[in-house]
């Protein structure tokens, strides 16, 4: 459909990897435990406008350098194989510390207008590079090789992904602003959900470091 393929794979996938604790879920976690849902829902909304930007900018870049030599494909492919190798490694390597300090650093902020919650999150994930180099590392691997409008393709994939990922931001700020006591409870269960994940992105890395180019 539009280029792609895999899309129900690339949806799952998707679930799992917004489910992965980092900057924006905690932030989320945060605004809602200290403001109540609304404030999470502010932060998730400007997260999301941030990672509309990552993906347009990404796709952009994909076609440019789709439409370079062989080489130039080559050295974007390893450089993806290795970024995602990077963050499955860390993910399985993940200590509970390190998300329990954010979480408490963040929370200790003073209450913010939802407006400014919302660039707040907007700015979490805009100045992130990681986002957009994870967009041209993950995306890629799910749209055809013979595609006639790749850049189509990637915002497609691109809005998928962030429509997805809202819906977790939202669950995840009305559970948290509910139930956070359970929440911070369960850091056991997030850090082995982390090494799970971490294992998946290290199969993605493996796939990505074998693809050929059409």
């Amino acid at each position: 459909m539009f280029g792609t393929h895999d899309i129900w794979l690339f949806i799952i996938s998707g679930l799992l990897l917004n489910m992965v604790p980092g900057p924006d879920s905690v932030l989320i976690m945060a605004r809602s435990a200290s403001q109540g849902w609304r404030a999470g829902s502010a932060a998730a909304l400007g997260i999301g406008c941030g990672t509309f930007v990552h993906v347009f900018a990404a796709a952009i870049g994909l076609s440019a350098v789709l439409a370079t030599s062989g080489t130039a494909f080559a050295v974007i492919k390893i450089l993806g194989a290795a970024y995602l190798l990077y963050i499955g490694i860390s993910l399985i390597l993940s200590k509970k510390q390190r998300t329990r300090n954010t979480e408490k650093n963040l929370g200790t902020q003073k209450f913010l207008s939802h407006r400014r919650i919302f660039i707040q999150g907007f700015l979490t994930n805009i100045l992130n590079p990681k986002v957009a180099v994870f967009f041209l590392a993950f995306v890629p691997q799910f749209i055809s090789p013979d595609s006639n409008n790749k850049a189509l393709a990637f915002i497609m994939l691109g809005c998928i992904f962030n429509f997805n990922g809202m819906l977790w931001c939202h669950l995840l700020a009305i559970s948290s602003a509910f139930a956070s006591k359970r929440i911070q409870a369960s850091e056991s269960v997030a850090l082995w959900l982390n090494r799970l994940i971490g294992g998946v992105f290290v199969s993605f890395g493996i796939k990505l470091a074998l693809t050929e180019r059409s």
